[in-house]
């Protein structure tokens, strides 16, 4: 078992590897990071604004007073991505990264239609509506923003700046020095707009909208599909990788498309379209001590297991898993390259996700608001957040349960195994 183990990681580390390292995930990854503190500011605004014990006029009262906490934030976050995948993009390749962003965000914003359709059906032109810059625009803007950078950064590394003499201020020479790539990348998204526009009377907004991000994001939306991601994050930090970081550059723009949706829903006080969201996965995978869900894992290992190394192993992880940081019990039991423990390591998130998908969508829990909640607020707490409603925190309670009683007979066999070792 061990030999095949040692066969199979050397097959996927490299790829693994070269993964995690690929310029364009790793771009793609700390230009979402840009917007978490936006977005955790607008979900706080949510949260207050939706407690679930205030009344209808209240809650009025307030989203009138401070919606704009989470207009500003994250029902713009196409802005920050945009602005970000330029930015991160032209600091791979050594070039201002200020400007690579300034100038991607603008490309976006080339391609997008000024005009906004009121409910009668009235066209209103020179108007930008908000969901352009939110869900709905979240693929064109990737897709823009990672062309633009290229030009913009391919034009620069060729030379054709403006170059100031020595005596200028660094700023202007900057300013000047990024003219030239800046007027060219525009004029190309200028262009592509007024040929979209002018010969097919449509905008490239609901073009890739309709051709491309509705099917991914239906797709992503799948139970099936979270549950191969899953696997894959489960799969490879069994030997060593990262998972999340790797799996989630791929995911995330699908799952924080769909907790954008969901929160344009539960704002407009609608059905909620989504189960399998950004928070769903943060919630009730993560939130449940991290990778793995290993927050069970760590109170047996802590307080029924008998070698004192499990228990101090245990005791020792039991303060940064209960923030859903297991790093400690992963390398430490450990987790990584383990073949005891590779069935309930696979099986357990796989499992409780079904559980909780299926629980939703029969109505007895509720499914995330929408709202984005730090990966690190503790378990039961975290679901209240999430679903606005206590259920959700009873719901990690149970999974907690779960994911301990399949671990359980694992556990002992590996403390058995290490008594007849010693």
């Amino acid at each position: 078992m061990n030999g095949f183990m040692d066969s199979l990681g050397e097959k996927i580390m490299p790829l693994a590897n070269k993964l995690g390292q690929n310029r364009y995930l790793s771009v793609l990854r700390d230009a979402f990071m840009l917007s978490f503190p936006l977005t955790m500011f607008g979900s706080i605004i949510v949260v207050i604004n939706n407690l679930p014990f205030f009344s209808d006029a209240t809650k009025g009262t307030l989203s009138s007073l401070f919606g704009n906490g989470q207009n500003a934030t994250m029902s713009i976050m196409a802005v920050f991505v945009t602005f970000g995948i330029g930015y991160y993009l032209s600091k791979s390749y050594d070039v201002e990264g200020i400007f690579g962003g300034a100038v991607s965000f603008a490309s976006f914003l080339l391609l997008t239609p000024f005009m906004m359709t009121l409910e009668d059906g009235t066209e209103v032109s020179g108007v930008l509506s908000l969901d352009r810059l939110g869900a709905k625009g979240m693929f064109i803007g990737m897709i823009a923003a990672f062309l633009a950078g290229e030009i913009y950064c391919r034009v620069t590394k060729k030379g054709w700046q403006i170059k100031m003499p020595d005596g200028v201020p660094p700023a202007v020479a900057k300013s000047f020095a990024a003219l030239i790539p800046a007027i060219l990348t525009l004029s190309v998204f200028l262009f592509i707009n007024a040929i979209v526009t002018g010969l097919f009377n449509t905008n490239l907004h609901d073009v890739i909208y309709e051709v491309i991000q509705k099917p991914l994001v239906g797709l992503g939306s799948s139970l099936p599909a979270t549950l191969i991601a899953l696997f894959f994050v489960q799969f490879l930090w069994f030997f060593g990788l990262h998972g999340q970081i790797i799996v989630n550059s791929v995911m995330d723009p699908i799952w924080n498309t769909l907790m954008l949706e969901n929160l344009d829903a539960y704002k407009a006080g609608e059905k909620l379209p989504h189960i399998i969201t950004k928070p769903f996965m943060e919630t009730f995978t993560v939130g449940l001590g991290g990778s793995g869900m290993t927050l069970a894992v760590i109170l047996i290992m802590a307080f029924i297991m008998k070698k004192k190394q499990y228990r101090d192993i245990g005791r020792l992880s039991l303060a940064p898993g209960i923030f859903n940081v297991n790093e400690p019990v992963i390398f430490g039991l450990p987790i990584v390259l383990n073949a005891t423990i590779l069935i309930p390591w696979l099986l357990a998130p796989l499992i409780v996700t079904v559980l909780n998908y299926l629980v939703m969508v029969a109505g007895i829990v509720p499914p995330p608001t929408g709202v984005s909640v730090p990966w690190t607020v503790p378990i039961f707490f975290s679901g209240m957040l999430a679903t606005n409603s206590i259920l959700g925190g009873i719901l990690q309670l149970v999974d907690l349960i779960l994911v301990g009683l399949i671990w359980y007979p694992f556990l002992r066999l590996l403390d058995k195994e290490k008594e007849s070792a010693i």
